[in-house]
């Protein structure tokens, strides 16, 4: 199963993220499910880094399907829409493919 964590300080800003996990909707190779979550992660974070001037660190696990960004200080107005588009994306496939491999959850740190 893949979870995925939204970090948000106390006034709701994001302040990062961890997706971790594999579905195991399918083989390896053919699983839909990782490649979906797995495009919209990486786009997410490739594209903050392109097209706003956020601080933050990545760090990958390709074992275990772990990513972990987190931001130096709360996202600005482009990195929150960025952030908010993946959620959209993975509440999307959590809601076609259940919470059977993919689960989201926000805390507050």
């Amino acid at each position: 199963m893949i979870q995925a964590t939204i970090f948000r300080n106390q006034n709701g800003q994001y302040v990062g993220f961890d997706c971790i996990g594999h579905a195991g909707y399918a083989a390896a190779g053919e699983d839909i499910v990782c490649a979906g979550v797995s495009a919209l992660v990486f786009n997410t974070v490739n594209a903050i880094d392109r097209f706003t001037e956020e601080v933050f660190t990545a760090e990958t696990k390709e074992e275990t399907g772990e990513i972990s960004v987190r931001f130096r200080s709360p996202v600005s107005h482009d990195a929150q829409l960025l952030i908010d588009a993946l959620l959209l994306g993975l509440q999307g496939i959590q809601q076609q493919y259940k919470t059977t491999y993919i689960t989201l959850n926000f805390k507050e740190v």
